[in-house]
């Protein structure tokens, strides 16, 4: 598998323009499948409107240790993008004004951020922000000493852990995410539970992600949740609370993988046969905000990694506006089929 981010083998497809493009052409041009937008017509949904804010999703950085094969945000160790500490206070300022009940941290790898600490301290000291979630990819616990007490900082801090593991098995894992990554997964699972996270009585929430291995859409949640919490329990003596079963977004590495597998009208069209109008009124868009590394506002991750920003005349943190915010027309594009596929899927799993 490649090693290096879509930036630093200066693909075509690092640029979000070319993403855009390719998510536009083809079938979709031909009129072969309907775009988002007539297949929401279709079923009488003329738009995807925001409800209540609920959630923040702050994007830390793309830096991360590990270069997974279906990586959205084409992270890695050569990815040196970064937020500000600057941009971290006007975050927080928004937390403190407005009525969030989540805000979840993501990347690349957040715990390697310089500042990582410093602001779940800071926001757990001075907002009335109820959970705290960082979207962990395990391997970061056990990547350098200096990350080595991260159970004991989450739990001190009541972080809500959602980490990815491809399978329970380690060919599929090492496969997406590189070798070694299923061993030392299983090792931080461990250091995890035996901080107390995912254990029955804890409060300590530890919850697993789930994405397929190749171009093809998950399979039941609940059943997929049964299966691993038996391997994990009874191979590695390992607990959690819940699994997440997540679509691959045709977006940035796994967009790569589809053209280059020529998977990618396949993949498109299964996406589109399997579209839910009730997924589709349930989406995580509607009521929930992307922060880019920059501060910049989007609808949700996927759209920032497209660089579609919030259809406002300001859209960055340090100009919020939650009354302009909420009556925005959300952006969309055909990557939105991977949101309203069977029972729906968004970062906090099945929606439908």
């Amino acid at each position: 598998m490649a090693t290096k981010s879509l930036k630093a083998r200066k693909s075509a497809l690092s640029k979000t323009e070319k993403q855009l493009e390719v998510l536009s052409n083809s079938i979709f041009k031909t009129g072969i499948l309907p775009t988002f937008k007539q297949k929401l017509q279709a079923h009488h949904i003329e738009e995807i409107k925001p409800s209540l804010l609920q959630i923040l999703q702050i994007n830390m950085g793309y830096m991360c240790n590990q270069v997974c094969a279906h990586c959205h945000v084409d992270a890695g160790p050569d990815r040196k993008e970064m937020m500000s500490r600057q941009t971290m206070q006007e975050c927080i300022a928004v937390m403190q004004t407005e009525r969030i009940e989540t805000l979840d941290l993501t990347g690349g790898a957040p715990e390697m951020h310089p500042d990582f600490r410093w602001f779940v301290e800071k926001i757990r000291a001075t907002t009335q922000v109820k959970e705290i979630i960082v979207r962990s990819n395990l391997t970061i616990i056990l990547a350098n000493k200096k990350y080595y007490d991260l159970p004991e900082f989450f739990a001190k801090h009541q972080v809500h852990i959602v980490s990815s593991l491809p399978f329970y098995k380690r060919n599929k894992t090492d496969r997406q995410r590189g070798s070694g990554v299923f061993d030392t997964s299983i090792k931080a699972l461990q250091k995890l539970n035996a901080a107390g996270f995912g254990k029955p009585n804890s409060k300590l929430i530890l919850d697993l992600v789930y994405n397929p291995s190749g171009a093809f859409l998950p399979g039941d949640q609940q059943a997929l949740e049964n299966d691993f919490k038996k391997a994990l329990f009874d191979d590695f003596g390992i607990e959690f609370n819940q699994l997440f079963a997540l679509a691959n977004l045709p977006i940035s590495r796994f967009l790569d993988y589809l053209i280059a597998s020529e998977n990618f009208e396949e993949y498109m069209t299964a996406l589109v046969e399997a579209f839910n109008p009730v997924a589709a009124e349930n989406v995580m868009c509607t009521n929930t905000l992307s922060v880019s590394w920059e501060g910049y506002l989007f609808d949700c991750d996927f759209n920032q990694m497209l660089d579609l920003k919030v259809a406002t005349d300001h859209p960055h943190i340090s100009q919020f506006n939650s009354e302009v915010l909420q009556k925005r027309k959300i952006q969309i594009s055909q990557h939105c089929f991977g949101c309203t596929a069977g029972a729906g899927s968004s970062c906090q799993g099945s929606i439908a």
